[in-house]
């Protein structure tokens, strides 16, 4: 731990904004200290939820850079936002509202680069670090990250994924979570630290510590095997398999899976985690399966989890309503990835972002003309998942690996075809037709809401983990919150009992009292929320996430008011 910054104070005179805008130039460079509303909205607007003013958002190109930045705010008294990909749907990480203090952005996205440890078993990665560029970097040597690109954001970085410990559609490896890290912290006293857990011998003066980091110069005799700290959820896979326990698998707040950076939502300011990586699967087959009866996929979640020897790569769901969004409105995502690939889907996002914050542009122009160009392109989806859209309400994606591939065949070929249901073999190309409308799926809503703004108020978006043993999994709203639902969309990870429900309501909806209104019914279900997008500024943070961050955070200086926490600085502790 290296103490090395003035201790925080608040801004006591007129000239302290131009100051420190000054210092931010001076670290970085003129072009990377971005002021204005025009140039802040990409990074001071969550892509769902959140917006709020911003003095600055700074973008640090080393890892250095960031300290000295991170060292300047705290002097002058302000408010940090740590912002990677910003591809949250909560908007956990813009802000929201107003403050009592000037707001800066630092934005992490320059700061990529990864380092393989361990003979790639392990991966060190830096801020701006995408999943995307992990996966890349992995595939040669036969083995993956936490997530992939499907089971994820496009775009989204792995930094993100531990600090709201993230889930994702793979089953085996439950939320992202690791106890190896190195992040700065305000402690009680006002003072700024460098906190290095990661593992790794770096020296103990800060500057030389992140320069090292960032080069890569350290060696095998620096790291630890640090078998004391965990890089991974290793006890997942058993976790999940208690179908009859009347508790969650996995969810935001849930008190052990809260580690310092693990579950931190921006309360310290990361610089470097730690993360064990998986081996590849050898080889996998996709199922595709359809019911009108969800008591089928019922028995069939409770017969993996409950007796097969291998668990499934993902099992995702979809109901047909999603399916009919999903298939007009998320359309051109779909075809995108398709056929761009993954790589180059965060460049046309960020460009659209760019034409979206035109001062003249009207909002949501961009979406209609991309969903007119859409409406007027062929049918995108394989043959074979329209006619299971024709015949079935609810759908599973079932992905098995090597040696599951044969007992789920088996399974799968003693209960179906059924009087409610049936299944199939995904060729190459349905599979992966199967999971990207899966993955289209997530941003439906807010294309639908973009094209008929004339008659949706808005999304109430709700994340959240059923009891595993949970067999009534189908909601049922009552009439009178019901009504003023255009549409409904369900999908989510099926096997860890994670759904995402999207409300698309109609003009002139209260949607906060609608959610109100939601909620008592998911706590008479045992339900939790959220389940992995974590509570952002849409949830109020449980007892045990919000001391996590008072606890991380005594001063209230980074991210402050996420969960419905208190926005206001708290004053240092005197000596």
């Amino acid at each position: 731990m290296s103490d090395a910054a003035s201790p925080m104070c608040l801004p006591d005179h007129p000239g302290a904004d131009a100051d420190l805008l000054g210092q931010l130039r001076a670290i970085v460079g003129r072009r990377h200290v971005l002021t204005g509303e025009s140039a802040t909205r990409p990074f001071a607007h969550g892509i769902r939820f959140g917006a709020g003013a911003v003095l600055a958002v700074v973008q640090p190109g080393t890892l250095v850079a960031q300290w000295r930045v991170l060292c300047a705010c705290v002097a002058a008294g302000v408010i940090v936002i740590a912002q990677a990909a910003n591809t949250g749907l909560t908007g956990g990480s813009s802000p929201d509202g107003s403050y009592d203090r000037p707001v800066v952005i630092v934005s992490t996205r320059r700061l990529r680069g990864l380092h393989l440890i361990r003979q790639g078993r392990q991966v060190v990665c830096l801020p701006g670090a995408t999943l995307y560029e992990l996966e890349a970097v992995l595939r040669p040597l036969g083995r993956e990250p936490h997530s992939v690109i499907g089971s994820s954001c496009i775009g989204a970085s792995v930094m993100g994924g531990i600090c709201n410990n993230s889930g994702g559609a793979l089953v085996r490896r439950g939320p992202a979570y690791s106890e190896l890290a190195l992040y700065a912290r305000v402690d009680a006293h006002g003072r700024l630290e460098l906190v290095n857990h990661l593992g790794i011998a770096l020296g103990d003066d800060p500057e030389t510590m992140l320069a090292r980091l960032e080069s890569g110069r350290f060696g095998p005799a620096d790291i630890a095997d640090a078998e004391d700290r965990s890089a991974s959820d290793h006890g997942y896979a058993d976790h999940v398999r208690q179908i009859d326990a009347d508790t969650p698998a996995r969810f935001n707040a849930d008190p052990t899976r809260l580690f310092e950076a693990s579950g931190s939502a921006g309360k310290i300011m990361l610089f470097a985690v730690r993360l064990d990586t998986f081996a590849k699967d050898r080889d996998t087959r996709v199922f595709y399966i359809g019911t009108n009866d969800p008591a089928e996929l019922t028995a069939l979640r409770r017969a993996i989890l409950g007796s097969f020897a291998n668990l499934p790569v993902a099992g995702e769901y979809m109901h047909r309503d999603c399916f009919d969004i999903a298939a007009r409105y998320g359309k051109d995502t779909y075809l995108a990835i398709q056929k761009l690939g993954t790589d180059r889907i965060p460049a046309l996002f960020a460009a659209k972002a760019r034409v979206d914050g035109l001062r003249f542009m009207p909002a949501g122009l961009t979406d209609r003309i991309i969903q007119f160009v859409a409406d007027r392109l062929p049918s995108h989806l394989p043959p074979r998942l329209l006619a299971w859209r024709d015949r079935y309400e609810h759908h599973l994606i079932l992905r098995m690996a090597d040696d599951g591939i044969a007992e789920a065949y088996d399974w799968l070929s003693r209960h179906f075809p059924s009087a409610s249901g049936g299944f199939f073999e995904c060729t190459p190309a349905e599979a992966e037709g199967a999971f990207l409308h899966r993955f289209a799926a997530a941003g439906a809503a807010n294309r639908y809401r973009a094209v008929h703004h004339r008659t949706v108020e808005n999304i109430v978006a709700l994340d959240i983990a059923l009891p595993r043993n949970c067999e009534d999994w189908v909601e049922h709203l009552p009439p009178e919150i019901a009504a003023p639902i255009l549409h409904r969309l369900y999908y989510g990870h099926f096997l860890c009992h994670v759904f995402h429900q999207d409300y698309i309501v109609a003009k002139g909806t209260d949607c906060v009292a609608l959610e109100n209104a939601m909620l008592p019914l998911l706590d008479r279900r045992g339900a939790e929320y959220p389940a992995e997008h974590n509570v952002g500024h849409l949830y109020h943070a449980k007892p045990a996430l919000a001391q996590h961050y008072a606890t991380l955070d005594p001063c209230n200086v980074f991210n402050p008011g996420i969960g419905h926490t208190c926005r206001d600085a708290r004053p240092p502790a005197t000596a």
